[in-house]
């Protein structure tokens, strides 16, 4: 991939820039300093539009099955946007989706105002649909600056790099977000109007600086050759990678978007007061973040295993399919047990428990695992197409949060009366997705490295640590020398 140009009065990058002076990677990271504080502003929002629209609709009598179909525009809706925006920025640049994605979440944050209590359940549930279809078509628009932007400045050579700061961004985001469920559940205790009044003021902070922050060359490709046909035509890594994310975060939303938080405000349920669910999916969202943001370093390098490849992605996929097992199996068993029985307090001890070890270990192990794809995607795509790449995979992305969410809702609504057994369900059937997921990646051509779990243990090809490390040091000397007899090259005669 080719460095970006960088001049005195204005950064032009682009994905085919030709190289530049010594300052050009200094002057690059402007860019994604930029996209970085619209992207994360606009996450808090994203996060709290979320809960304002849940926890209203639940106050308001809402089915989880109801809920769930305000939700599918948002994310078939995303899905689209995906593959629109993969095209509009390879032509006309990341600037203007960001810009298009900030005023289409203020025009969805807006129209929530117009929510009256007095229209029936069928009105409430189509206006508030296409609200949140906007909101979809917005995170979508800025999530793809956010993601490519990683991908232009950083060079080829340097994959550790790469998923260091792919998986900082992305953790971050996700923590932020899970600081917008706490405000949207906090402010809608005060306010359902200041709850979006707010939220549209953090959009309006965040517009000028993609306004007047950003070029309009930044991430268009060379060649104006881009159509949606091309989009649909990528390289098979990407092509199984994409499947894997879908079944990967529909794992998630079978019981996390909906289910769960249905389950802590209903009566025969943990009957939590609305700002501990708030706080309670806030808690997730940030512990998620942060476990992203940190697993290079914390997990993946000590194990050996990074930069990750296919067999990584594998592993964690299946390690992550143990924990939805036991939640489910502890739901149900603690409600078998506690069948017919008058001590609810203790039964309600038990099942707190059980979820909050069990949700608070699948947000680390699914932490990892997202930041092991978030990393592989982009070290897949092509320098000179790096938008239509990633806004496939996340289209990929939202078609697995769609189904999750919709399928949630069926679950958790028709399976059963007893709302212990329909979550269960929902447990149970997001192991099947989790296992679907590791079975895509594993046709992932990516072997290079094999798998490892420490110094110790090697399988699937991979070396001994041992001749890896001495590899790695003789490089290492080999570089040093040549920096040295550099420098002594450039050293002036005297005369």
């Amino acid at each position: 991939m080719a460095t970006p140009v960088a001049s005195p009065r204005d950064v032009q990058l682009t994905a085919t820039a030709p190289d530049s002076s010594q300052a050009a990677p200094k002057n690059a990271l402007w860019p994604f300093i930029i996209i970085t504080i619209t992207y994360l502003l606009f996450t808090v929002t994203d996060g709290a539009v979320r809960m304002l629209v849940l926890l209203h609709a639940y106050t308001k009598g809402f089915t989880a099955m109801e809920v769930s179909v305000m939700f599918a525009l948002y994310e078939l809706c995303g899905a689209g946007t995906n593959l629109a925006a993969g095209v509009v920025g390879a032509k006309w640049g990341i600037r203007v989706t960001l810009i298009a994605g900030l005023l289409m979440q203020i025009v969805g944050l807006s129209a929530l105002y117009a929510w009256n209590d007095k229209w029936s359940k069928l009105d409430a549930i189509v206006y508030v649909t296409f609200a949140q279809a906007l909101c979809g078509v917005a995170k979508d628009l800025v999530k793809l600056g956010g993601k490519t932007v990683t991908k232009l400045i950083t060079p080829e050579e340097k994959q550790e790099q790469l998923f260091r700061l792919v998986s900082g961004l992305t953790g971050y985001k996700n923590s932020l977000k899970g600081v917008g469920y706490f405000l949207g559940a906090a402010l809608l205790d005060v306010s359902y109007e200041l709850a979006i009044h707010v939220n549209v003021a953090l959009i309006v902070v965040a517009l000028p600086f993609a306004f007047f922050g950003l070029t309009t060359e930044l991430g268009k490709v060379a060649s104006q050759n881009v159509s949606l046909e091309s989009v649909f035509k990528q390289k098979p890594n990407i092509n199984w990678l994409s499947l894997a994310r879908l079944f990967l975060f529909g794992s998630r939303d079978l019981w996390f978007e909906v289910p769960l938080p249905f389950y802590l405000r209903a009566a025969d349920g943990l009957n939590w007061p609305r700002t501990a669910v708030g706080a309670a999916l806030a808690g997730y969202i940030i512990l998620y973040g942060q476990a992203q943001s940190f697993a290079p370093n914390l997990v993946l390098m000590p194990l050996k295993q990074s930069p990750p490849n296919k067999f990584v992605c594998v592993l964690w996929n299946l390690l992550l399919a143990a924990v939805p097992l036991v939640l489910g199996v502890g739901i149900w068993a603690v409600s078998r047990e506690h069948e017919g029985s008058s001590n609810t307090d203790n039964t309600h001890t038990h099942k707190v428990i059980i979820l909050s070890f069990g949700v608070v270990l699948f947000a680390f192990i699914f932490a990892i695992n997202s930041a092991v794809h978030s990393y592989l995607i982009v070290r897949y795509a092509d320098g000179n197409k790096v938008a239509m790449n990633v806004g496939f995979y996340y289209m990929a992305n939202a078609f697995g949060r769609l189904f999750g969410t919709i399928l949630s809702g069926a679950l958790y609504s028709y399976v059963s009366n007893d709302v212990d057994v329909s979550l269960s369900v929902c447990f149970f059937v997001s192991v099947l997705f989790v296992c679907l997921s590791a079975a895509a990646a594993w046709y992932i051509e990516d072997d290079e490295g094999g798998l490892r779990w420490g110094k110790s243990v090697s399988c699937l090809g991979a070396e001994p640590w041992r001749v890896v490390d001495a590899t790695s040091k003789l490089d290492q000397a080999s570089v040093r020398g040549e920096e040295g007899l550099g420098k002594t090259e450039e050293v002036p005669l005297r005369k």
